[in-house]
């Protein structure tokens, strides 16, 4: 991390990019998408919104980062604070309102809502593996690294709080895991050396090694064993990459589009242009490729068409 670098501003407009890049053709299959494949911002399409719209993905990313840039750490009731604003007020929206609302995120802010008990409102259960935890996690990863390099955080410690925020609405293992391994690869990519390629494998590895000492049981670690070698994993043809909402599935077809590209622009395209959960494979993969690649490296007319983009740029102005 150089001094003139701001690393909130390359991963944060990388996810939202991301986000309002693949929110046209959510949902659409991959054959669906194939017949008129994305090839830069254009609207409409499944919310029927104008260009550069983004969705829940970069509404919870910011109010994430909000909370963390008015607090100065990670505090768990006042996260929950700025979802229940979005849900019910439509605060950090495009538009005034919140949209794109996943099941699970929606019943933990309500279970918050009534109990008011953060550590308690995320669903554990097996059909609570969604994306919706990992999908907005980068500002914690982001902060969790910088804690590292300040010697304040052990990995120990990133970890922990990073299951603390991914578990707010999804509180299952393997989501959390998800999260780690996110955590992982952003901490190298920002502090290592290499290739994009290069630096999220060492994460990877690092983060496999951890979770291996950390975990009693590895019985869910194991659902992404196909990420510990990434030269074998990018070898794999697009038809054995899913794209769908299940976290496991969102995580490598993220990772699969970064580590077969070699711009910003092309691994944001490969990702969205996989169809299904586009909008959250796009925001995955943005906030690696904006943390590698750099804010510079995003598409002027991609950026001048997101909405609100003064102000979440404003949001990214967090003194490291």
């Amino acid at each position: 991390m150089t001094e003139n670098t701001n690393i909130w501003l390359n991963g944060i407009m990388g996810v939202v990019v991301g986000d309002a890049l693949g929110c046209p053709v959510q949902f659409e299959t991959r054959e669906e998408v194939a017949r008129h494949p994305v090839t830069g911002m254009r609207g409409y399409g499944t919310f029927n919104l104008p260009e550069g719209s983004w969705t829940d993905d970069s509404s919870l990313t910011i109010a994430l980062l909000e909370s963390i840039r008015r607090t100065g750490k990670i505090d768990l009731d006042d996260i929950m604070g700025n979802f229940m604003k979005w849900l019910y007020d439509g605060e950090f929206t495009p538009y005034g309102k919140s949209y794109d609302i996943g099941r699970g995120t929606m019943q933990a802010i309500n279970r918050y809502r009534k109990n008011r008990k953060a550590k308690k409102c995320g669903g554990d259960e097996e059909w609570n593996n969604g994306n919706g935890s990992l999908m907005r996690i980068m500002p914690a990863c982001i902060y969790c690294t910088v804690m590292e390099t300040s010697g304040i955080y052990s990995d120990r410690d990133a970890i922990d709080a990073i299951h603390s925020v991914g578990g707010l609405t999804h509180a299952h293992i393997r989501s959390n895991i998800a999260c780690g391994l996110y955590f992982f690869m952003v901490k190298r990519i920002l502090l290592g050396e290499g290739s994009l390629h290069e630096r999220m494998q060492e994460g990877l590895s690092q983060g496999f090694t951890f979770y291996e000492s950390y975990l009693a049981d590895k019985e869910n670690l194991h659902y992404y064993d196909r990420l510990k070698d990434l030269d074998s994993f990018k070898s794999l043809p697009a038809d054995k990459i899913k794209s769908t909402g299940y976290v496991v599935d969102a995580l490598e077809a993220a990772i699969w589009s970064l580590i077969t590209t070699i711009s910003f622009d092309q691994a944001l395209l490969k990702a969205v242009n996989l169809g299904d959960d586009t909008d959250t494979v796009g925001a995955i993969a943005g906030g690696l490729a904006g943390l590698y690649y750099g804010y510079d490296s995003i598409p002027e007319e991609w950026l001048s068409a997101i909405k609100r983009r003064e102000w979440i740029e404003d949001m990214c102005r967090i003194q490291e």
